[in-house]
This record gives C-alpha cells, sequence and structure tokens, in this order.
C-alpha cells in the first residue's frame, strides 16, 4: 500500500474504500442516498460547464456554506449574479499581484526554511504549511504583518470549520453552523475594518475599489479563508512526499505540481444540483437531482504518479472546477506552492518520518519531517 492511499484511509476509514468501489461501477451511477455520481473527466468537465447543473441547489455546496456564509459568495452563486462578482474580484488575483503578495509575505518564513535545513535541521513540513497559509490568508483578509503563533491559530480555526464536513455532509447543523459563523463572524469583522480603510495595497481595499460592497467583502473573505489555507497546506507535504517517494528529478516545476495535483486531488469531490431536465452520460436527471462529481477517481484513473505524462484537455487541472466556477484563488495557491517549492527543492530535501492525519476533509499529513539530503 502506498502513501497516499495510507493517507486517504486514515482521513476516511469507510468513505473512501466505497469511493474506490463506485469507480469500478462504470462512468456515470445513480447511488440511492447519494445520488448520480460521475467517475469519468469528460463527463464530470461537461457537468462542471453545463449551467443546468447548479452550486444553490439542493444538494449543492449552497445548501452546506449559505447557511454560514450568506447567500452572495463565489460558493454558492449562479448566473448574473455569480458573473458581477467574479468580474470584480478576477483583477485581485492576477499572477502578477499574487506573486508580488506572497513573495512580501512568505519573504522571512522562507528565509528561516532555508537557514534552517541548510544548518541540517529536521523540519516538520506541517507546521511549516500551517504558519505560511496562515499568514498569506491573514494578509489576504487584511490582518498584515502576524506573528507565527497569530497565523497558525488563524490556520487552525479555519481547519476546525473544514473538519466538520465529510464527504458525505449535505448541511451542517445547527451547532455546527453556530460555530461555523461565530469564527467567520471574526474573519469578516477584520476583513470588514481592511475595506472601511481603503488602503489599496491590501486585498481588501481592493475590493472597495472595485466598487464590492463590504457585505460582498465580508463574504468572499470567509470564502478564501474557508478554501484559501487547507489546499497549500495540506498539498506542499504531499507534492515532497510524492518526489521522495519516487524519486523524482524535478525538470519541469509547474508540470511537476499539476501532476501532483492530479494524484493528490485537492477538491475530492464536487456537488452540484440539476436545475433542468439533462442527462449526466446515459442517465437522465431531473430537477432537485444531486450530482457527485467525485474528482479524485476521475484523476487516478489516468495512473500512478508520472510528471513526464502530458496531461489531456479533458483533465487540465479539473481538481479546481472548470468553465464559470474555476477556482479564483487558483494563481495566489500556484504562487504559494512555487515559492516553497522552489526553496525546498533548492536544497534536495528528503523525507525522514511521516504521520497521516486522521479525522480531516482533505487526506494530509499529521507531521512529514524533512531534512536536507
Amino acid at each position: 500500500m502506498n502513501h497516499e492511499t495510507r493517507l486517504h484511509l486514515a482521513a476516511h476509514p469507510f468513505a473512501y474504500p466505497l469511493v474506490r468501489l463506485l469507480a469500478r461501477l462504470g462512468p456515470v451511477v445513480r447511488v440511492p442516498g447519494l445520488g448520480v455520481v460521475v467517475n469519468d473527466t469528460a463527463t464530470a468537465r461537461a457537468v462542471l460547464t453545463d449551467g443546468r447543473f447548479r452550486k444553490d441547489g439542493p444538494g449543492s455546496p449552497g445548501e452546506l456554506w449559505t447557511p454560514v456564509l450568506g447567500p452572495s459568495v463565489l460558493l454558492n452563486m449562479e448566473g448574473p449574479g455569480h458573473a458581477a462578482l467574479r468580474r470584480k474580484l478576477m483583477p485581485l488575483f492576477t499572477p502578477g499581484y499574487v506573486s508580488a503578495l506572497v513573495a512580501d509575505v512568505l519573504r522571512e518564513p522562507l528565509d528561516d526554511l532555508s537557514a534552517r535545513l541548510g544548518r541540517g535541521e529536521t523540519v516538520d513540513l506541517v507546521d511549516v504549511m500551517r504558519t505560511m497559509a496562515g499568514a498569506v490568508i491573514c494578509r489576504v483578509i487584511g490582518l498584515g504583518e502576524v506573528s507565527a503563533a497569530r497565523a497558525r491559530e488563524l490556520f487552525a480555526e479555519g481547519e476546525r470549520v473544514v473538519s466538520m464536513v465529510s464527504l458525505r455532509s449535505r448541511r451542517l447543523n445547527e451547532r455546527q453552523v453556530a460555530i461555523a459563523r461565530g469564527v467567520l463572524d471574526r474573519i469578516g469583522d477584520i476583513a470588514q475594518a481592511a475595506y472601511e480603510a481603503g488602503d489599496e495595497s491590501t486585498v481588501m481595499g481592493r475590493m472597495r475599489a472595485q466598487e464590492l460592497s463590504a457585505a460582498e467583502a465580508r463574504g468572499a473573505a470567509g470564502a478564501f479563508f474557508l478554501t484559501g489555507t487547507e489546499t497549500v497546506a495540506t498539498f506542499v507535504p504531499r507534492l515532497v512526499a510524492l518526489l521522495h517517494d519516487h524519486g523524482t528529478r524535478v525538470d519541469d516545476l509547474d508540470r511537476v505540481i499539476d501532476e501532483a495535483m492530479r494524484v493528490t486531488t485537492p477538491t475530492p469531490v464536487m456537488l452540484r444540483s440539476v436545475g433542468e431536465p439533462a442527462r449526466v452520460g446515459r442517465l437522465a436527471v431531473r430537477p432537485g437531482d444531486r450530482v457527485v462529481i467525485v474528482t479524485h477517481n476521475c484523476a487516478r484513473s489516468y495512473g500512478p504518479f508520472d510528471p513526464s505524462r502530458r496531461h489531456p484537455p479533458e483533465l487540465r487541472r479539473i481538481w479546481f472546477g472548470a468553465g464559470a466556477h474555476f477556482c479564483i484563488g487558483y494563481p495566489l495557491a500556484l504562487a504559494e506552492i512555487r515559492a516553497v517549492a522552489s526553496v525546498l527543492l533548492s536544497h534536495d530535501v528528503r523525507v525522514v518520518r511521516r504521520r497521516a492525519a486522521r479525522g480531516v476533509l482533505i487526506p494530509t499529513y499529521e507531521h512529514l519531517w524533512i531534512k536536507a539530503a
């Protein structure tokens, strides 16, 4: 059993074997109590780019997050309102801007990481990534420079909210909603203060300049907080472990990142609600049906980790969505990953010990200790 499989089983000991079993049942299968399950990449992309499959209906992400974030965040919107908000937010996440932001936020943490590796220290990469991802999201929501302890604290709060969701969750219960609102209200207050200050060197200040309302800025900050920490913090240790386990030499960092994303699948499942009569593969679906795109099965059908493989068009970064809902924060995540991976690769690190995390939504390591070779 490889280490990636161990991570999945530690996170989801019962759901993961079921997910892999579903992959054997065909490209599209109706599962009572679960929905119409998609295991095929081309079909998944067709659903994700078809406006009849929505994020704001029964069984969709909207049903899960609207009680917490409100109705006007990209996670749970469709139609003209979604398109208008997305147009306002897109200029805030250009590759040039986010690369400069990441370079500024992570300059000292990366220098410290490089120095520790240079001294021959054993470093827990999971702890390092929680601190760095927390620091970046603190800057995005308007906190400015923060201590490592504060960055870890913010990351832990986001992790607490996300861990309440499982692969089978349709909605949060009243207690979970109250906990999540408590966390995200504090994030919203920070974001609104930065928004009202109007400093255009901050993301929230730029939102005001782009004529987003204070409520839209609060909602966006909450969405970025929930989605912008876990992806990077969980992925980089898994990337390093994959390179170590396969003895991979990195000649093209972007291609290696894409292939590692395919194997780790940051968003293992995506949900849509059927808004109009349609077909998913050979199956007819009707309004109110739930479509469960098992992104992990789609991505893993292309075989084991192999950075020399070129991804076909239908696969291209499908773990970040497709069409109108492609992840707006992708450039930020990529900038963070590149920045940290470049430092780690310059030291030719190796894994010396590891421990899988349990009770998490996104499979990851609880600890991954590394050392310069």
